[in-house]
């Protein structure tokens, strides 16, 4: 489960968008759409290589 802790006089925007970005890079958003409908073991298994060769592709972010 992804969560943060808010950090000395750290204002509710700033926790906000981290939590955000966090839960963005953690792939959650995107698991529960996909979790609305049932998914064939195949596709899922196809939609998550393509994502893996996308990632790699990307390369390493700075």
């Amino acid at each position: 489960m992804t969560g943060v802790r808010a950090g000395k006089d750290e204002s509710f925007e700033s926790l906000l968008k981290r939590f955000t970005r966090r839960v963005n890079q953690a792939g959650i958003i995107s698991e529960v759409r996909h979790g609305g409908y049932f998914e064939k073991p195949s596709v899922k298994r196809n939609r998550k290589e393509t994502a893996r060769k996308r990632k790699h592709t990307k390369g390493p972010t700075p």
